[in-house]
């Protein structure tokens, strides 16, 4: 059975445990590292990090943003969006088509 992680701070990923994630409550680059690479090395088919610790992280993100699993999606935390989520989905979206069928408004 495939599992799911989030990464984030506390007040941002705590409810997701009643859903069934397993949650790493991060508060600094050190942690969040640690937490991802054990997500990774477990085999974790999606990991969700918000987008302030995937600031932190973005190098290890980038590492992994070619492969099957595990698939890594950048979140909003409790705070809002500082569009950074949105705009590594942008990215993919452009990768795999070739052109910006989401934001295009040249139509």
């Amino acid at each position: 059975m495939y599992r799911i992680g989030i990464i984030g701070d506390r007040e941002s990923v705590l409810s997701f445990k009643a859903v069934g994630f397993d949650v790493a409550d991060t508060v600094d680059s050190e942690q969040a590292h640690i937490a991802f690479a054990d997500f990774v090395s477990k085999n974790y088919a999606i990991i969700f990090v918000t987008e302030k610790i995937a600031q932190l992280i973005s190098a290890k993100i980038e590492e992994h943003k070619d492969n099957p699993y595990p698939a890594v999606i950048v979140i909003p935390d409790n705070r809002g969006s500082n569009g950074m989520g949105m705009n590594a989905i942008k990215k993919s979206v452009e990768r795999a088509v070739g052109a910006d069928i989401l934001f295009n408004t040249d139509q």
